[in-house]
């Protein structure tokens, strides 16, 4: 059975980017997807369409076919007392490196990185993880089926990208900048 609108796919990639590997599924662990509702990224689907179990794939996404351009708007200086809970700033919050979570004035969430920080300001980085970067994909697909209703059900757990330290890496929530949960 070929990949195509509303199969189940099975795959295991790993994920390259800057020449180290920043995201992987496995066979034990592989991603798990419904094709073609919107869980991937648009050129990933496209690179494995109409491919069946054994045929392995590698392909190459540009920033534009991945995460995007990095943002310069997307970097702001925020009030510290922004950060508090309970009138004071938790302990090891405001560490460069720190990825929070923040809401924007419309109450969407989003996922910030801690850039700096000084007396008064926080410098906050909203952009994705993997904006601006080439990713390189290799893998093998390991299995396409029919869906089911309960396959068509939406995944819980609110992944954003397993590139971010491999949190959903596993595939257990298919998001591993294949683009699942974006």
């Amino acid at each position: 059975m070929k990949i195509s609108e509303n199969k189940f796919v099975s795959l295991a990639y790993t994920l390259t980017v800057d020449g180290r590997v920043a995201d992987q599924a496995t066979a034990e662990r592989p991603l798990e997807f419904v094709y073609g509702i919107g869980m991937l990224l648009p050129k990933f689907e496209e690179f494995i369409a109409g491919k069946e179990a054994g045929e392995r794939f590698e392909f190459v996404l540009s920033p534009a076919e991945g995460y995007g351009e990095l943002n310069p708007q997307a970097v702001v200086n925020l009030p510290k007392d922004v950060f508090m809970v309970d009138g004071a700033i938790p302990d090891d919050m405001l560490t460069v490196g720190n990825v929070l979570p923040m809401a924007d004035q419309n109450g969407n969430r989003l996922m910030g990185t801690v850039k700096a920080v000084n007396d008064t300001d926080v410098t906050m980085d909203f952009n994705h993880p993997m904006a601006g970067k080439t990713l390189n994909f290799a893998g093998e697909i390991l299995g396409v089926r029919e869906a089911t209703p309960e396959d068509m059900r939406p995944m819980g757990g609110g992944c954003s990208c397993g590139c971010e330290g491999g949190e959903c890496g596993d595939g257990g929530c298919g998001d591993g900048c294949g683009g699942h949960c974006h």
